[in-house]
């Protein structure tokens, strides 16, 4: 498209609008005369990039909208890019969102339908449908993307979708790993396979659709979370799973553990109280309903993460604010639902129920809106007790509200506490939670008897987590920041495992074969000495702790792309000093296109004007041609509004978008967010 703006500006050396070079029509007298048309691209490709220090506006109804949310065009950075085939597209089917009387929406440029939408669209959906979701939704929570990912809300898309073939394909799908080789120019094909990996480089990397400011650092807020959430695919796989170990030490007598319990932490992201609990009854089926001992959580695999969740935004309560552990419950994060009564009072009810702490059962109303928790109940947690210094809003109704606790071991090892006692079991000692390994040697030293028993060989629980699949759907599609974290810390501590069976499966090298067969050896001989008896050593992962999955995420970085690397602090984005480049994001998310598990990481999106974080974009933007056709990953903080993700044009070309506002003056990122949603409008029409 050409500049759409009528006004007057100095050209600048940040923005870029692209249409079809026009060198295409008028090639050089030179090129004719090589006759080799691999030559021939090649040499082409540097007539286009030399137009990209031209100068040219931002398309109009950008600058309108920087207008209206009173930014300037030095707030923003924007990189739109054409990637893949339209005839072989990645990305999902668009979803179509029909109007409530049930016809079809109508594209707000041509006023028909798309012809391409109405031959790939695998779902249809109501507007109204999706308006009387969310609103119940956030009727019933103040905090609609917590409450969502711990109680796994289904969404509006049906489960078939994820399950769906991309919406175009072509004959020669099954081969796309080998043609984007080939299209990297790793390829050694003929001709015309040289040809086509030049033609597929230009269209990807030398005409961007629009480029304005790309190489600003900026603070990206959630869209951050792109970054640790594809390089874990990459690295580990969709697959993946954490394996929450348990052990014991003494012996079990009939139903009767002389001994302790050791739970060997994983780095789970969602080990939700409903999951503890399978866990916890997986141990009683293994045979133990009493414990004369203790129960010892084991949370090493992370070192030193823990953060004061009062440090970003003076917020502790907040479940956004929480802090990663190997052993994290329930997002260390406690829901109070709330049920009005007729008597001016409401009963409470808590999930999960915390062992030997007091929680009110009721309180009292009064007339006001609902709101967060921290104005409508005020809570504060206490050394043995949660307290409530306000009264109930009436307009609450039945509500749910999600408090984290500030202490996420101490979290763990209450709820523990609890499950194991409402399972009918018994505990003669206490759960203590802990960042070292269980020292055998130490504990037996002074334990008697039977319990005096090394530990057990192999686990009698290995209790696995959600895939890397499921999880990372939850961290993109609901924002989840400790999630994230989890994921993050998760890269540090198992890519050297997870590398060693990738070669072995592959046919790795000889050496690190030899090496691995070593190991295995040298960790069987140890199994079966006298120095040590069990798996427990030798079957978990590297601990790690931040800067060490920061260094593995930077020269993940540097092994695969080519613009320097973003600067990480965390893997949520919820920091001030993190930052990256419009054009760093841009190069990800167009790697990742190619990748073999780019299904995983583009289903986790959110749908624009459907689902997650950016289903309101159709309230903001009713006529919206990204509705249903833009898959996005949001992010929000004071000062800062982004997007980022894919988006399918109408003509059926895919397009990677990246959107970062920042600005100095005191911004409502809300008013600042129609802007990037005038950017997915504006792409989608292509």
């Amino acid at each position: 498209m050409q500049p759409t703006s009528t006004r007057a500006r100095p050209l600048s050396n940040d923005t870029i609008v692209r249409t079809k070079p026009k060198a295409f029509r008028n090639p050089l007298p030179a090129f004719f005369q090589t006759r080799r048309r691999a030559s021939w691209l090649a040499l082409l490709a540097t007539t286009i990039v030399a137009p990209l220090s031209a100068q040219a506006a931002l398309p109009q109804a950008i600058q309108a909208a920087l207008s209206r949310a009173d930014l300037s065009e030095q707030d923003i950075s924007i990189v739109i890019t054409p990637v893949g085939d339209k005839n072989a597209s990645h990305l999902p089917a668009p979803i179509q969102v029909v109007d409530s009387h049930g016809s079809q929406s109508v594209e707000p440029t041509t006023g028909h339908h798309s012809a391409f939408d109405q031959h790939s669209a695998l779902v249809t959906i109501e507007k109204r449908t999706i308006k009387k979701h969310e609103q119940k939704i956030h009727a019933y929570t103040d905090d609609p993307y917590t409450y969502q990912s711990l109680e796994s809300v289904p969404t509006l898309i049906p489960d078939h979708y994820y399950s769906a073939p991309s919406s175009s394909t072509s004959p020669q799908e099954t081969g796309d790993e080998n043609n984007n080789a080939n299209n990297n120019g790793n390829g050694n094909g003929s001709e015309n396979n040289q040809t086509h990996s030049a033609s597929s480089s230009l269209k990807i990397s030398f005409s961007p659709l629009l480029s304005h400011q790309p190489d600003i650092a900026r603070t990206p807020a959630s869209t951050m979370k792109l970054v640790p959430s594809f390089i874990a695919l990459d690295m580990l796989g969709a697959d993946f799973v954490w394996h929450t170990r348990v052990y014991h030490t003494g012996v079990i007598v009939n139903d009767r553990l002389y001994g302790d319990l050791v739970i060997q932490g994983s780095g789970d992201p969602k080990m939700t109280h409903e999951r503890l609990e399978q866990l916890l009854y997986q141990v009683q089926a293994s045979g133990i309903r009493h414990i004369d001992g203790d129960i010892v959580v084991d949370s090493a695999i992370f070192h030193n993460v823990t953060k004061n969740p009062a440090a970003f935004d003076n917020d502790p309560l907040r479940p956004y604010n929480a802090s990663p552990d190997g052993f994290l419950v329930n997002f260390s994060t406690l829901g109070i639902k709330t049920y009005p009564m007729s008597n001016g009072q409401a009963s409470l009810t808590y999930e999960p129920t915390l062992a030997n702490y007091q929680l009110p059962n009721l309180i009292n109303t009064r007339s006001a809106a609902c709101g967060q928790a921290r104005y409508s109940l005020a809570p504060k947690w206490q050394t043995n007790r949660l307290v409530l210094n306000a009264s109930l809003p009436d307009r609450c109704q039945e509500h749910v509200f999600y408090i984290a606790y500030p202490d996420a071991k101490a979290f763990a090892a209450r709820v523990i506490a609890g499950k194991w006692q409402a399972l009918g079991n018994t505990l003669s000692g206490r759960v203590i939670t802990q960042e070292t390994p269980y020292n055998a040697a130490e504990k037996t030293k002074h334990a008697h008897g039977l319990a005096a028993l090394p530990m057990s060989p192999l686990p009698i629980v290995s209790y696995p987590s959600l895939n890397l699949r499921q999880q990372i759907y939850d961290i993109n599609h609901f924002s989840n920041n400790v999630m994230a974290e989890q994921v993050a810390l998760s890269i540090g501590a198992y890519h050297q495992d997870n590398n060693a069976s990738l070669n072995t499966k592959k046919g790795g090298s000889p050496k690190n074969t030899i090496n691995q067969k070593v190991n295995n050896e040298k960790v069987d001989n140890q199994l079966f000495s006298h120095k040590t008896s069990s798996l427990y050593q030798f079957g978990q992962p590297t601990t790690t702790d931040y800067p060490a999955t920061l260094q593995t995420i930077n020269q993940w970085w540097q092994n695969h792309l080519k613009t320097p690397p973003p600067h990480l602090t965390n893997g949520s984005g919820l920091c001030r000093d993190c930052t990256i480049t419009a054009a760093n994001l841009s190069e990800l998310l167009t790697y990742a296109y190619n990748r073999p598990n780019f299904d995983a990481y583009v289903n986790a999106l959110g749908v624009a004007g459907v689902s997650g974080t950016i289903a309101a974009h159709s309230d903001r933007l009713p006529e919206s041609s990204a509705i249903g056709r833009a898959w996005i990953k949001t992010g929000t903080l004071n000062n800062v509004t982004s997007m980022a993700g894919y988006v399918k044009g109408l003509s059926g070309q895919d397009y990677v978008v990246v959107g970062l506002i920042n600005s100095d003056q005191a911004l409502n990122p809300y008013a600042a967010r129609p802007v990037l949603d005038a950017m997915l409008d504006w792409t989608a029409q292509h």
